[in-house]
């Protein structure tokens, strides 16, 4: 098993969510997050002083798939939809992930992923 997250903008969320559904990922969880990479954030005016926000907002994709794959399918349909060209366009890891268990039937493995 391998779980997979991206950090992408906040504007591809319903791309990324869309795509995911196309290739048949149902099993995914997101959160809003913030964080900062090459873009280094901006400078904004509040109240009439100037304020540093090196904390952007992002959205956080979580999927866990049952191989190598899917991993590169996942992947590459983040890719795709979440690809604007600029700075900020997000990261993509992976990692080996050891164990699941469905809580509900306590199925492990492969079969707590269906």
């Amino acid at each position: 098993m391998i779980k997979i997250e991206a950090i992408v903008r906040e504007e591809k969320l319903e791309d990324v969510k869309s795509a995911l559904n196309a290739i048949e990922v149902n099993g995914m969880t997101v959160f809003q997050v913030m964080g900062s990479g090459s873009q280094k954030g901006f400078t904004e005016i509040v109240r009439g002083t100037e304020v540093d926000i090196n904390l952007l907002p992002k959205v956080k994709f979580e999927i866990v798939v049952s191989s190598e794959e899917w991993e590169a399918k996942v992947i590459r349909t983040i890719q795709e939809a979440a690809f604007t060209g600029k700075i900020g366009d997000g990261k993509i890891f992976s990692y080996d992930l050891r164990s699941a268990m469905r809580i509900r039937t306590q199925e492990v493995g492969y079969d707590a992923l269906n």
